[in-house]
């Protein structure tokens, strides 16, 4: 997992991601806006070259999954195990990973197995305005840092927030 050396980025970075988590907010959630959330995705990494998998899902529910050119069956599996962080904590997997550094532990020290748990990023909450968590979306392909910026500047796209605003410094 790649760290946050400096200890005020790490908590400038958490700050940012509660943020984040916060603000990308939907006032409702179903199979059409996980569509339309997953090609928006999708079509931001064909524009850009990118070789990723996109999923959006409930919790034992797949609605929108695409492996990219150049993809592999392991990134299938980290959005496997980055989504169950997701669900397990309600906090995007990245700020998960960032806390358990700070805190100089690891999610085995909590007793979850790798095999079915990664504090990496590329994993957000989807949440619904007073429902709360009902989903995630998450990406698998680059570093976990681009993963989960690439997952927040899609959500504040599709909810009309200014991704600037919410990016990480």
């Amino acid at each position: 997992m790649e760290q946050t050396t400096n200890p005020m980025s790490l908590v400038e970075d958490l700050a940012q991601i509660a943020l984040q988590e916060r603000t990308l907010v939907f006032p409702a959630f179903n199979e059409e806006t996980a569509w339309t959330l997953g090609s928006r995705l999708r079509a931001v990494a064909l524009e850009r070259g990118l070789s990723l998998v996109i999923d959006v899902r409930r919790p034992a529910q797949p609605l929108f999954y695409t492996a990219l050119p150049g993809t592999t069956p392991d990134n299938a599996e980290w959005v496997r195990r980055k989504s169950n962080v997701v669900f397990r904590f309600h906090r995007s997997s990245y700020a998960v990973g960032l806390e358990m550094d700070q805190k100089q532990s690891s999610l085995e020290a909590r007793g979850l197995p790798t095999a079915d748990y990664a504090s990496h990023g590329g994993s957000f909450p989807i949440r619904v305005q007073n429902a709360g968590l009902v989903g995630a979306v998450t990406v698998s392909g680059l570093l976990q840092r681009a993963d989960h910026e690439l997952a927040v500047e899609a959500l504040a796209s599709e909810l009309g927030h200014i991704y600037d605003s919410l990016r990480l410094p």
